[in-house]
This record gives C-alpha cells, structure tokens and sequence, in this order.
C-alpha cells in the first residue's frame, strides 16, 4: 500500500515536470545553463532521499507530508527560474541589434587591445615610487651582459669557407684564354729553335731573331769579309798572309767609306749600311758571326745561303709575332706576355710550362685563396708552386700570367658558420648576479634601469595591471567605426539581417586574431573576397577601410604590410560580386597576391629600404605577402560554399548555380511537370527583363522564378497547363470549388515544403508564397458564387479562396508575381497571334490588345493591394506592361505571309 502510494505521488510530480517541460520546449523558451543542470540534479537527488526514506520502516506520515512539500517547493523553484529565462530571451531578442552591437565592441576591443591587459607599473626610465628591496637571496642572470659577452664570441668564432666553385671556373676560364693568346703569338713567331742548336747556339738564335737590322747587315758583311779573306789566304804565302790579314780590316773600312769597283760585288753591305759600325764589342754578334763562320767552312755556299735566307724568314715571322703582341698589351691594360719571356722560350720549354702553369693553378685553387690576402703572400706562394713545375727561364713569365688570373675562391659559408658561431655562444655560461637578502634593488625616485627591471621581475615585484584608459578609449574608436558602418549601411539600402551582422563581426575578427596569435600574415585576402561576394563592394570597402586604422593604432603591425594587405582585400571587396564563377574568384585570388606583393614593394621603394643591403629581405617579404594573399583565397574559395549555406546567403555564383537546369529539383519539375516547367520558363524571361530595365537583382530574379512553382509537382493534373488537352479533374471528378481552392493553393505549401527538404535559401523561397501573395483564386471563386445562389445554405468565404500569402515583399517577388499574372494573359493572344500574320494591322491592334489588358491585370494588382510592401511604384506599372509586351512579340514576332494557290492553279502548275 505505501510503495502504491510513492508510486502515484511519483508519477504525478514526474508528469507535472514532462508537462512543463514539453510546454517550454514547445515555446521555444527553454534555456539550459549550468544553472539548470544544478536544479535538475538537486531534484534528482531529492527524490533519492525519498525513496530512501520510503524504504526505510518508519510509518510517520508527517516525514513523508514534510517530503512531498519539500518536492513542491522544488518544482515551483524550476518554474519560477524558467519564467525568469523565459523574460529574458525575450528582452534579449527585442533588444538583439543592441546585443550585437555590444558584442562587436567587445569583442573588438578585447581582441584588438590584448597588449594592453598585462602591462607594467614599472618601465625603464620611469621614477621608482619607493625604494625596494631584495626579500631574499638569490642568484639572477643579467641577461644583458650575458647577451653581450655571447655575442662578443659568436662574432670572434672562426668563420668557416667554402670553394668558390663558380669562381674556380671563372679562373680557368681566364687562364686558358691567356695561354691561347701566347699560343697564338708563338704560331706567328714560329718554331724555336728555327735550326739545329748543334751549328747554331739557342742563344745566338734568339739574337739574331731579335737584333736589330742594322746588327743584321754588319753580321752579313762580316760573314761575307771573311769569305773574301778566306779566298786570298788559299793563293799567297805565310808572310802574304800574314800582311794581307793586316790590311783586310782596313780595306773593310774603306768599303764601307768610299766605295770602289770592288765594292759592286756585294751590293747588299754597300747599299743598306753606307757607314761603318763597328759591332766588335757585341758579344752576342761576335759569337753569332763565329759560329756562321764555321758553319761556313763545314758546309758548302749554298747550304750557307739557305741557312741565312731562314735566319732572315724568322726576324720576320718575329717582328710580326712582336708586333701582335704589341696590339694585344694595348687592347689589354695589364701587361702579362713580355717579348722576351715568352718568345725566347723554346717549344719543348713552352710545353712544360703551360702543363707547370696548370698544375699549380689547381693546387692553389684546391688549398683556397681568402679575401684579403695580401699580394706578398700570394706572390710567394706562386712562386713556391712554379718551382716544382715550371722550367727556371719561364718562372716570372708562369708567374706574370697566374697573378693575372688567380683571385679570391673561398667564400663564407653562412649557415655553418652561424651553426659554429650559434654553438661558441651557447658555451658561455649566462653572467650570474648574486643580490643579497635586504639589498636596495632601486631607491625611491630613482630612474629604473633594465637592470633593475630583470631583478624585479625575478622577485615577481613588479606590479602589472589592465590599462583600463586605453581600452576604453580604444573601445571607443571601435563604437564610432561600427557606427560608421551602420551609417553606410542603411544609406545603401543593404538590409543586413543579425546573422548577416554576426558573419561580418566573425569575419572581421579574423583580421586581427591571427595577428594576435602571431601570423604576421593575417586573412584580408579572405576578408576582401568573403564581403564582396556575399555584402557587395561597398560594405567590404567600408569594413576594411575602417579596420586599417584601427589595427594601426592597436597592434604593432608595419606600416607597409598593413598596407599591402588593405589593398588586397579592397581589390577582393570591389571585383569579387562581379564574377559569376568560382574560377574568376580562383584568378582575382591571384590579382590579389600579386597587388598585396607590389604594393609592398612600392612602399619599400618609396621609402629607400628596397636598395641596399636589405633588399633580399624586401624582396622576400613581399613574396611572403603574395603567397600568404593567394593562401587566404583560397581558404576563402573553399569557406564560401559552406558560409552560404550557414549563414543563408545568396551570391552571384550562388544562384547561377541554382538556375542550372541539371539540379535535380528543376529536373522533376521538367520532367513531371512539362507544362508547368514551359510557363516557368516564359515567366522568368519575363520577369528577368523587366528586373534588368529596373535595376533589380536580375540572377536572384532568375533564380527565383525557376523554383516559383516547384509545388505543382505534387498534383500535375490539377493545373491545366499540364492536362495537355484532357480531361479537366476539376470538372469530371472533384467538382467542389472548395476542394479545388484548396488543392490549387497547396501547391504554395507544398512547394515550400520541398524547398526546405532541398535546402534552398530563404531569398528563393520567399518567391514561392509572394509570387501568389493573398490574390484570390477567381475561377473557383466565381463557381462557388454561382453555387451558393443556386443554393441558398452555402455561404462563400473569400478567405477559404485566397491564397495564404505573404505579399510580395520586395522589388523581385513583386516583378514575378506580376510575369504569372501576365503569361497567362499573353498566351491567350497567341492564338490570334500567329492568324494576325497575314495583315500587319491585326498584328499592330494585337500589340495594341496585349498591352492594354496587361495593362488591366497589373492595375487590379496595385487596386488589391498587392504590391504595396514590394517597393515597386504606380509609374512602373506601365513601364513593366511594355517590357511584357516587348518580350512577347520578339517570341512571337511575323511571319512571312506565303500566298494561297487555288486548286485549279496548283492543278495547272503540276
């Protein structure tokens, strides 16, 4: 009996609670909070204690009266709390534009002003405001001199180098271009030695090569006196010849004085040296003279001949291999082929050199040559190498040509030199400071050092607080940016609903909450293109050109990026609602890199940092920018899909992707509904016209009136464009206007509910109900009228035969709703139409009925009070009409009237 009794009492208070809880749910008035959660928990646990003590063998009912109180009160605490949540979300949703004001300038300034929440009572350079002691000792790290001796040893580290590769080519290059010249040179001089050193010495070769012409010619004479001299001696005596080796040098001399008959013998001494020189001095001419001599006397004349005609080929080929050379040192300024070095050489010498020259060149490239080196040390070097490979004569020719070439081939390697200098920093222990207990860290009045901060700080001292002036006042420019932004957009007539207001707050913190978190490449990119497509120009450019400042004067932010982003997310915010395709958005992400790079180098420039050697910092922070502008873009592309659908919005590329005949519901509704799908398609031709001549939304026009009367699919035979000639349901079987009332405006209910099921958004969806608005279903009308004076009882409601509406409520919904009312107007002229085609005056009073009973229709619409929330004005009721009528006759334009042939003529002509 008392476990019935707990039972029925149980059960009673749990269905007071389910009743009052489905009541709120119902409302839509419930809130759950924590708070909510702590009732519910207490009842859950109160009504444990009484079924503990139920269970407990006590039978004083006074316990248990006292328990079921104790559960009223309960109860009526949740409903009490409940009223109080329930007058709050109302308050709430009355003031819910204040709401997200508020938030906005909260949420900014909390954002925007996050440096301001933790700063310090005591800065350097500020006065103490009292002296201040050390509690305690300890052992603090001056950070500033340990940073000192720590760079001090990462920039005396040793610097590590690398070969030059590049520079080692550049070298060789060079070297082998130099040897190619004195290749070229010693091929116009010749072969060297010209003729065997046995008969003639390499050094007497070399002088008669070089010596001078008039040198040349006394050797000739010479050699030939002595010919002669050696005629006499073959025909006198010891004694003759003894005289006759006496006078000879004196004859010599009179030959080259005065000449004589004798003297027409040797034409070639007399002619080119009329003067006696004597060359008796000239150690190289003596020996030269001496060894022609005895090549003489080994030899026959003619061998002689010879040998002398090739001496004198190779002073040519000489002189113009020395003039060669000549034009090569004024071509070049430096000096390294010197006449002497390099065609006294032998062949045999010159090979060897260039092979020495090489060799040593890759072993000084190999060991490296820094910067700065001073020359002495590179010459001793050259040398050193030159010994080992060159022959001795050629060393100061092999060295002329390697300091020509030879230059600096090591460079710092950078990253292992920051490795080894970043590991020498890090092995200097940090400079500890030992402050003692009681020791005066800064004495009152005292200017605060770095120093003095670092120890207060180690004592956690120092006193940090909220600087509530600065975010009020920031908090104040934040109020007077969003109500700027108001202002605009009222004066815009771009009527933001508070989930429109919600997106641009989300969107806007973006901005400076990942700067906040430390990217210093944030999201205007994304912001640009995201406010453009979805808000239009005007309201992107107002919300990025009021953000700028603001982050200007709140965060530390360069001047140049900031910038450099605002212009990407002006040129996003003016171009993105123009496109009307996700590729055209991919493209303007790409303008948009490329601007938010170029005006970051254009500042740069302006300001003198992009020369120097800064630039490749410049240069590099501009292409940080573009990618971070292209990156953003496409966050934005791939955010765009799924923000409109939350946030129900409806874009250019939006709606031109729900005019695509392959959606699937335009596809039932062609295929079910053929008849239906070919009246939708005149009306939004209509309605689209008269949109663009009126500067409405043409796509949302289009888009809309393609889904107008998506409801007809649930019923094709009740609507006569789909019969197709047949019977008429109305007529054969319903035969109730009531009835047929009720399934015609069905189809504005079931057509909304198939638009919900297909997600379509709200801007389409309010075509269904307004296309229709509370205009009244005449025929059926009419036939209950008739029905009810043939039958006194019945009684006709105009409520049970209009449509449930609403109105049209703007300028689009009222242009469809006026194309239905006027297609069905036109088609009824068709018939007369196309039998006007044979005289152009039934045509032109055609035009002329057309326009006057469109003209009728769209004035019972204005008289029924139709379009009185459209927007729409009376002087445009004409103006629409004519668009009507326009569109009408280019679809149903004149033919050309073909003559009829009577039956005889036709039977002649056969």
């Amino acid at each position: 009996m008392k476990m019935q009794q707990f039972l029925q009492f149980l059960t009673k208070q749990l269905t007071h609670w389910r009743r009052g809880y489905k009541g709120l749910r119902r409302k839509e008035k419930l809130i759950r909070s924590p708070k909510g959660k702590s009732h519910i928990r207490e009842l859950l646990r109160t009504i444990l204690k009484n079924v503990l003590l139920f269970l407990s063998k006590t039978n004083d009912k006074s316990e248990r009266r006292k328990q079921e109180r104790a559960l009223n009160l309960k109860a009526k605490s949740v409903k009490t709390k409940s009223n109080i949540y329930r007058v709050g979300l109302h308050w709430v949703h009355e003031q819910r534009s204040s709401v997200i004001l508020a938030i906005a300038v909260v949420s900014f300034t909390v954002i925007a002003g996050h440096k301001l929440y933790n700063q310090t009572q005591l800065q350097v350079g500020n006065p103490a405001p009292q002296t201040i002691t050390a509690p305690y000792t300890a052992s603090i790290e001056d950070q500033k001199k340990t940073e000192a001796e720590r760079k001090a040893v990462s920039n005396s580290s040793l610097q590590i180098l690398m070969i030059n590769a590049r520079m080692n080519e550049q070298i060789n290059k060079d070297l082998q271009q130099l040897l190619d010249a004195g290749n070229e040179i010693r091929a116009v001089a010749g072969a060297f030695p010209f003729f065997n050193s046995v008969v003639l010495s390499m050094s007497t070769q070399r002088y008669l090569r070089y010596c001078l012409d008039s040198e040349w010619q006394g050797l000739l004479v010479a050699v030939e006196n002595g010919r002669n001299q050696q005629k006499k001696a073959a025909g006198q005596t010891a004694a003759s010849s003894h005289r006759s080796s006496i006078a000879a040098p004196n004859q010599v001399r009179q030959r080259r004085t005065i000449p004589s008959k004798s003297d027409s013998q040797s034409p070639q001494v007399t002619l080119q040296q009329p003067e006696p020189v004597d060359f008796s001095q000239n150690t190289d001419f003596t020996q030269a003279v001496a060894e022609l001599q005895s090549y003489r006397a080994t030899t026959s004349e003619k061998n002689l001949s010879l040998l002398i005609a090739q001496i004198s080929q190779a002073r040519q080929r000489y002189n113009q291999a020395t003039a060669k050379l000549l034009q090569l040192e004024t071509v070049s300024p430096e000096v390294v082929y010197e006449e002497s070095l390099l065609l006294d050489l032998s062949d045999v010498d010159w090979e060897k050199t260039q092979v020495g020259i090489y060799r040593s060149t890759e072993r000084i490239l190999t060991q490296g040559i820094p910067e700065g080196l001073p020359e002495n040390i590179l010459e001793a070097a050259v040398s050193l190498q030159l010994q080992t490979f060159v022959p001795e004569e050629a060393e100061p020719l092999a060295k002329n040509l390697l300091l020509a070439v030879l230059k600096p081939n090591l460079q710092k390697d950078k990253e292992q030199t920051r490795q080894n200098a970043q590991k020498a920093a890090a092995g200097v222990p940090p400079v500890m400071v030992k402050v003692q207990r009681g020791e005066v860290i800064v004495k009152k009045g005292r200017q605060i050092t770095a120093w003095n901060l670092e120890v207060l700080e180690h004592y956690h001292l120092i006193r940090r607080e909220v600087k509530w002036q600065g975010l009020a006042k920031l908090g104040g420019v934040i109020a007077i940016a969003i109500g700027i932004f108001v202002w605009v957009e009222r004066h815009v007539n771009c009527e933001l609903r508070q989930r429109d207001r919600l997106l641009v707050l989300l969107l806007t913190l973006s901005v400076p909450g990942v700067i906040t978190i430390g990217l210093p490449y944030t999201t205007w990119s994304a912001l640009g293109l995201l406010l453009g497509s979805f808000y239009g120009p005007t309201l992107g450019v107002t919300v990025i050109g009021l953000l700028s400042p603001i982050l200007g004067i709140s965060l530390d932010i360069s001047k140049a990026t900031l910038l450099a982003g605002a212009g990407g997310g002006i040129l996003g915010s003016y171009i993105a609602q123009r496109l009307r395709s996700r590729e055209e958005l991919a493209l303007l992400g790409v303008a948009i890199a490329l601007t938010q790079g170029g005006i970051y180098l254009v500042v740069k420039v302006l300001i003198g940092q992009a020369f120097g050697s800064t630039w490749y910092i410049v240069f590099r922070e501009a292409g940080f920018l573009a990618l971070s502008g292209l990156g953003w873009s496409v966050v934005a592309l791939g955010l765009s899909p799924y923000l409109e659908k939350l946030f129900d919005l409806v874009t250019p590329i939006r709606l031109a992707e729900l005019a695509n005949p392959n959606r699937p519901l335009l596809k039932r509704l062609a295929t079910e509904t053929p008849g239906t799908f070919q009246h939708t398609l005149f009306v939004a031709t209509l309605a689209e016209a008269a949109a663009k001549q009126l500067g409405c939304n043409v796509e949302l026009v289009r888009a809309g009136t393609l889904y107008h009367d998506i409801g007809k699919m649930h019923d094709p035979l009740s609507f006569i464009e789909n019969q197709m000639g047949g019977p008429n349901k109305h007529d054969t079987e319903i035969k109730d206007p009531w009835k047929s009332a009720e399934i015609i405006k069905k189809h504005v209910t079931e057509g909304l509910v198939m638009a919900r099921k297909h997600l379509l958004p709200t801007a389409i969806q309010a075509f269904i109900p307004e296309h229709q608005g509370t205009m009244l279903i005449a025929y059926f009308h009419h036939q209950a009228q008739q029905m009810a004076q043939e039958n006194p009882s019945l009684t006709v409601d105009d409520a049970d035969f209009r449509y449930d509406g609403p109105i049209p409520q703007s300028r689009e919904t009222g242009i469809v709703m006026l194309a239905d009312s006027c297609e069905a107007a036109l088609r009824s002229l068709e018939a007369s139409a196309k039998y006007g085609g044979e005289k152009r005056s039934l045509k032109d009073v055609s035009s002329e009925q057309a326009l006057t009973m469109l003209n009728n229709i769209l004035r019972a619409k204005w008289q029924d009070n139709q379009l009185v929330d459209s927007g729409l004005t009376r002087e445009e009721m004409s103006q629409i009409a004519q668009i009507f009528v326009d569109v009408w006759q280019q679809f149903h334009h004149k033919r050309i009237a073909y003559p009829k042939l009577k039956a005889s003529s036709a039977a002649r002509n056969s």
